[in-house]
C-alpha cells in the first residue's frame, strides 16, 4: 500500500543530492498549487480584509445637467 509514496520518497532524497535541481523543481510545483488554496484562508486568520472594489464608472452628481451650447473655453 506505502510502496508508490516509499519509491516517490527514495527517488525525491535521491535527487536532492544527485540533481538538487529537479528535487527543488518538484518541491515548489507541489507547494505552489497548495498555497494557491490554503493562502487566503491563512491571510483572513491573520486579519486580512479585501479592499473595496475599484469603480468602474465615473458617479454622476446628484444635480440637474446644465445643457452645453458652443465651446466652453470661447
Amino acid at each position: 500500500m506505502l510502496s508508490p509514496f516509499r519509491q516517490t520518497y527514495r527517488y525525491l532524497q535521491r535527487q536532492a543530492h544527485e540533481s538538487p535541481v529537479i528535487y527543488y523543481s518538484v518541491l515548489l510545483g507541489t507547494v505552489g498549487p497548495v498555497l494557491a488554496v490554503v493562502a487566503p484562508s491563512i491571510r483572513e486568520s491573520f486579519g486580512y480584509k479585501q479592499p473595496e472594489m475599484i469603480p468602474t464608472t465615473y458617479p454622476l452628481p446628484n444635480r440637474p445637467r446644465k445643457p452645453i451650447q458652443g465651446y466652453e473655453d470661447e
